[in-house]
């Protein structure tokens, strides 16, 4: 007989709240399964492969060979995998959502781009292949070096640093030669305060005295404080344009000029260099050098260990002293520039990097390009301005601009005058955001403002995204003042890891593992 009673489709009513009390058998919640260490599951008595057991190898060591069991854990492929996919899970990436870190752009990279990167030409080659064997790689990086130098309007371009800050040194490396060609030795550096951090660590590395400059009350660099700081000691300026308060430098011409009357150069960071793309050259405003950072204005998110590129622009004062190697265009194909002894080596300073720099980059750099043209790329700096103006517009009438309501550039700087009498900090408040699923914003930097909040969206956000972020922080912001302060200070409280201390957590990391049968805790 059928059965015609059917069966209950709604929860009871009660069930939201029983929810959050549930103790499970297995200690999951839901689909968030408990993850112990990969040496805590699987066994040592078996292997996820079949290999027969080798012959006693010969002891070449001595004392120093390994008289016990490896312990390592046996695992088969399924449960292998199963443990990375479910660490994988508690990874946050620009793929998942709103990644809002200002000043290190996590920028959404196209798979367009790791299709090609991944084309067996590029993605086998190897560093000591003949040179006639890899023509087609030496093309694209001379191809993506002309585009690097078609945007920047500088006549040279250093394409083997491997990051920003890599192309800080080599940059300034760069001006230390002209300067030592000229018999011209100088020992003084002037760094802004809106500088990037990279900046003043760089000029000292190389033995400068750094003199920062202060930022006047609209948060850009005054040229006549720069003018009161040059003297014949003085070998460049490092200035970030635009800076990371998200301010473009207006005066960024005459203070060029002044460093340039003074015999000095200017160093440009260019790592905000995704705010002008097809808007400005930085070659038109005076700058000596300047790194790009490939991996972030020309796709593929940085940071987590992933590989960067940093190629350095040079003005014509500075090309000659380029560091090797680079590439020249001869009668018989592209040619690498390899030792000083070459004829075609001029005055370069040295070698930096044992090959050529990062290819893979390169051809997602290129990829992103040539698949946006002109105009694209043009409308991705707008896109990325407009995204940061939309935010700042959205809760300027909540959280405080420490600069006044003017436009900003790729990114919006807020600072914590809102958070004034709730007990809420700047921490508190980014660590609330993991709560509502965001990455936190960048905080308590730039330091020239104080509890700063820096957000950047980056061009590919959509309207829907923003406005859900938004609407987020606005919520947040609106319990901060309404006195719902546990909310925040004891945040994140929805994560697999609570809040850590964070001084703890990085001066005594427990990084060992040791077996909990002989050292209780091993759990720790």
């Amino acid at each position: 007989m059928m059965n015609r009673e059917g069966r209950p489709t709604t929860p009871a009513a009660d069930a939201a709240a029983i929810g959050d009390q549930i103790e499970t058998f297995t200690g999951n919640r839901g689909l968030e399964i408990e993850e112990p260490l990969l040496f805590e599951i699987g066994g040592r008595e078996k292997s996820g492969v079949d290999i027969d057991l080798p012959e006693k190898p010969e002891n070449r060591l001595g004392k120093m060979a390994r008289g016990g069991e490896i312990g390592l854990a046996g695992l088969s492929e399924p449960e292998a995998m199963r443990h990375y996919v479910r660490l994988s899970r508690r990874n946050y990436a620009i793929d998942l959502g709103v990644y809002p870190l200002g000043s290190c752009t996590m920028k959404h990279n196209p798979r367009l781009n790791e299709r090609m990167a991944r084309l067996p030409g590029f993605a086998d080659i190897h560093p000591l292949q003949p040179e006639s064997t890899v023509q087609g790689a030496l093309e694209l990086i001379d191809t993506l070096a002309h585009w690097l130098k078609t945007l920047t309007g500088m006549p040279a371009v250093a394409m083997s640093p491997k990051a920003g800050a890599h192309g800080e040194l080599c940059g300034m490396m760069a001006i230390r030669a002209a300067l030592e060609a000229r018999g011209d030795k100088r020992s003084i550096v002037l760094v802004p305060e809106s500088a990037h951090g990279t900046n003043p660590a760089t000029a000292t590395y190389l033995g400068y005295t750094v003199q920062p400059i202060p930022a006047r009350a609209d948060g850009t660099v005054d040229p006549e404080e720069v003018k009161r700081h040059l003297t014949p000691e003085v070998a460049a300026i490092m200035l970030t344009n635009p800076n990371t308060c998200g301010l473009f430098e207006r005066d960024v011409i005459a203070i060029a000029d002044a460093v340039h009357a003074a015999g000095a150069f200017f160093y440009c960071d260019g790592a905000n260099f995704n705010a002008i793309v097809g808007k400005a050259r930085p070659g038109d405003l005076g700058v000596d050098a300047m790194h790009i950072n490939l991996h972030k204005t020309f796709s593929t998110p940085h940071g987590g260990g992933g590989p960067g590129a940093g190629p350095v622009v040079l003005s014509e004062a500075l090309a000659p002293f380029a560091p090797l190697p680079f590439i020249v265009h001869g009668k018989d194909g592209f040619r690498l520039v390899e030792t000083e002894q070459d004829p075609d080596a001029g005055q370069a300073f040295g070698r930096m990097t044992a090959f050529h720099g990062q290819m893979g980059m390169y051809v997602r750099a290129l990829s992103y390009m040539l698949s946006h043209g002109s105009d694209g790329l043009r409308q991705a700096s707008e896109d990325a301005v407009l995204n940061a103006n939309y935010v700042r517009a959205g809760l300027e009438d909540l959280m405080s601009l420490p600069f006044g309501k003017r436009p900003s550039m790729h990114e919006v700087l807020f600072d914590d005058s809102f958070l004034k009498g709730t007990g809420v900090t700047t921490l508190d408040f980014a660590k609330a955001m993991i709560d509502e699923g965001f990455h936190p914003m960048t905080v308590y930097f730039p330091l020239v403002v104080h509890g700063a909040m820096l957000i950047e969206p980056t061009e590919s956000e959509s309207r829907a995204s923003l406005d859900q972020f938004v609407s987020a922080l606005r919520n947040l912001v609106e319990a901060a003042k309404s006195g719902d302060k546990s909310r925040f200070t004891g945040a994140p409280y929805l994560t697999p890891v609570g809040r850590l201390d964070e001084t703890r957590a990085a001066r005594q990391p427990v990084l060992r593992w040791r077996e909990p049968r002989l050292h209780r805790d091993a759990a720790e």
